[in-house]
């Protein structure tokens, strides 16, 4: 976080020392979370699609796919720190795994096929974050 002149932390998107704005505050707010569903709602939009013109109710299911991508993000990533490791991680791999098994699925894939994927996409994201919060603590 950047230091005023008396040396005190700088509120969020305050100017830093070269009068940028603090990035590193600001990936904590709303931005990331933001960020993410816009690109999470033009995915899924756009398998959705399958090649065919885009219509209103096409850029409908982007727009509500983006925001419940974003609700859950931004839940998780709340509740997430005040878990032992194992749910932290559990909780992470949960959300990658579904997250992805739906958009996997938009593809016409069947279900045992999604499924699949989707394990183990969670499979590897719960390994993964396990060892680095294990690691870190």
């Amino acid at each position: 976080m950047a230091q005023t002149a008396h040396g005190s932390p700088a509120a969020p998107g305050t100017p830093g020392a070269h009068g940028l704005p603090d990035l590193r505050a600001l990936s904590g707010t709303w931005a990331v979370p933001a960020l993410l569903a816009v690109v999470y709602g033009l995915w899924a939009a756009a398998i959705h699609r399958d090649g065919g013109p885009i219509t209103g109710w096409n850029v409908l299911y982007g727009v509500v796919t983006g925001v419940v991508f974003g609700v859950l993000y931004a839940a998780v990533r709340r509740v997430a720190p005040a878990l032992p490791r194992e749910l932290r991680a559990a909780a992470w791999a949960t959300f990658a795994g579904v997250t992805f098994g739906f958009l996997y699925s938009l593809t016409d894939a069947t279900v045992l096929r999604s499924t699949g994927m989707a394990a183990t996409v969670a499979a590897s994201v719960f390994a993964v974050s396990f060892y680095r919060y294990y690691t870190r603590e």
